[in-house]
């Protein structure tokens, strides 16, 4: 994938992330944009960081001790941690919010 794809991707899923944290209670997930980086703070102190990586053209986001590699599946049209795990990208950041947040929430892939 060129780098003018990845950088519209990617640009895409950013704001589908940010509308679907704009409707929660900033008490609850908070979130700040600043160009290639959103981070996600919660009440219990943890922070989420989820920002590009252009050279390997992926998706990365780290959580506490843990972190994710996400890269674009063109056939799908979704990320997936290419660490291992397998997870999508979406699926992912439902789960932090749920540890974190104790907030239940049904995020599109």
């Amino acid at each position: 994938m060129d780098e003018s794809r990845f950088l519209l991707l990617a640009d895409q899923t950013f704001d589908r992330i940010e509308k679907i944290l704009e409707p929660i209670d900033p008490d609850v997930v908070d979130y700040e944009s600043t160009g290639d980086v959103l981070q996600l703070s919660f009440p219990n102190g943890t922070k989420c960081v989820i920002n590009t990586q252009r050279p390997t053209r992926q998706i990365w986001l780290a959580a506490k001790t843990a972190g994710w590699h996400f890269g674009y599946e063109e056939t799908s049209g979704r990320w997936i941690d290419e660490r291992g795990s397998g997870m999508e990208l979406f699926a992912c950041i439902a789960q932090v919010i749920r540890e974190n947040a104790g907030l239940e929430l049904e995020l599109p892939a």
